[in-house]
């Protein structure tokens, strides 16, 4: 699943003021542009048992029931996307954490100004992004396919 090539795959969570302001169709649109390939979407509702999981590096600290709340307020749509060297390609695309300095032209910086309603989460390492999508889906969930608009979208050894 995860290696070099157009086989890596990275998580991409669409979070609840984006659900809220109907942004799920504008994000799908922006990796789809890029070239990138969808292996995967659900809507879910998130627990505290992933919450606590999916944010173990900011459990402990004071804000994170804050989080929690806010991540539990809305379903959240949950996608892999797979692409060569995709972790670093969606991160761009994403945008950075703080939203409002976001650069323009990424997500964040095109529909947020918050640092937590910042629209998105996208997996920060190959590392993480294997955990991450572990943890959010489930074996069948994930789909392998040949996808005809590579030959488009890299040359041929970038294809191997």
């Amino acid at each position: 699943m995860q290696g070099k090539g157009v086989n890596e795959r990275t998580l991409v969570l669409v979070k609840p003021d984006a659900i809220q302001r109907g942004l799920v169709g504008q994000i799908i649109q922006r990796f789809e542009r890029k070239g990138l390939k969808l292996a995967g979407m659900k809507m879910m509702s998130l627990d505290d048992v992933v919450l606590r999981e999916h944010y173990s590096h900011i459990a402990d600290k004071p804000f994170f029931g804050g989080v929690a709340e806010f991540m539990k307020s809305s379903p959240v749509v949950v996608m892999c996307w797979e692409g060569l060297e995709v972790v670093d390609a969606v991160r761009r695309v994403t945008g950075i954490t703080k939203a409002r300095e976001a650069e323009a032209g990424s997500i964040r910086g095109d529909f947020a100004m918050s640092v937590a309603c910042n629209v998105i989460h996208a997996s920060d390492t190959v590392d993480n992004a294997a955990d991450e999508l572990k943890r959010f889906f489930e074996t069948g969930e994930l789909f392998s396919y040949d996808k005809s608009e590579y030959m488009h979208v890299y040359v041929e050894d970038e294809r191997a």
